[in-house]
């Protein structure tokens, strides 16, 4: 499939999606604050500048976009033109993803990872149950944790996606 706009547009395009304060991650902020939590944003201190840090409870949440961490979801697909490049990208993505898990968990971090798709799209999650579900690992001692959409196609009825 050609694309319908010129190469310097979707330069463009592409260069002003943003990597911080992203929709998702604000309504999960917003949630967890009108219950109570506390947090920091993008602290520099911690590898990888996670997307909300919970000191006291020396947890970290990262809200990622499928797309660009190559989640398999329905949300992510390569794209025809430029693949290798976009591979290549998006691989190095999830390369650095690992090493700043791996760094944060030798520092004694714990980490959850809560998936673009479980917020938006068809797979969906009903937005009570996700916040529920973050707030119950944040009490939880577990280390690692990952919240994805459904993977059969039935999620919730509060959207994020418009």
């Amino acid at each position: 499939m050609v694309d319908i706009v010129s190469p310097g547009k979707r330069s463009q395009m592409m260069a002003g999606i943003k990597g911080k304060n992203t929709k998702p991650e604000i309504a999960i902020r917003k949630a967890l604050f009108a219950q109570g939590w506390r947090y920091r944003i993008h602290d520099k201190r911690l590898p990888g500048k996670p997307d909300l840090v919970f000191s006291g409870r020396k947890a970290v949440l990262f809200v990622e976009g499928c797309y660009w961490h190559g989640h398999d979801c329905h949300l992510f697909k390569l794209p025809s033109s430029r693949t290798e490049f976009w591979a290549n990208k998006i691989e190095g993505n999830r390369q650095r993803d690992i090493r700043v898990r791996e760094k944060l968990q030798t520092l004694g971090w714990r980490h959850l990872t809560v998936w673009e798709c479980a917020l938006k799209g068809r797979t969906r999650l009903p937005f009570p149950a996700l916040i529920d579900t973050i707030v119950a690992w944040l009490e939880s001692p577990e280390p690692v944790g990952e919240i994805e959409g459904t993977r059969h196609g039935v999620g919730g009825s509060d959207r994020l996606d418009g």
